[in-house]
């Protein structure tokens, strides 16, 4: 499939992008179906806020026991009792074998 540069407006600034053949060609191979929607320049400013450290240090972490080992974590999110909660290694753990990794 022979790609060509494509022309695309901004949504969060309404700039004009090109999105050249050559990024085209390499979301195709990483199998990204959307085309950006922003601008180099937006993307950079939107992973600087979404990875901004200060956002995780304020969240409100609430104490737990693990479903699984019994090991004490935090998780940032109020546990109920009808759904278990599970530390991190364990997280990561059920996360592999539903995905069958």
């Amino acid at each position: 499939m022979a790609f060509q540069d494509k022309t695309i407006v901004c949504k969060e600034c309404g700039n004009e992008f090109v999105f050249t053949a050559g990024e085209q060609e390499f979301y195709a191979e990483k199998g990204f179906e959307n085309e950006p929607s922003r601008c180099k320049t937006c993307r950079d400013a939107r992973k600087r806020r979404m990875n901004d450290g200060s956002r995780r240090q304020n969240r409100q972490m609430y104490d737990a026991v693990c479903a699984d080992c019994g090991a004490a974590t935090q998780v940032p999110f109020k546990p109920r009792n009808d759904r278990p909660v599970y530390c991190s290694d364990c997280y990561q753990n059920h996360r592999a074998a539903q995905s069958g990794y």
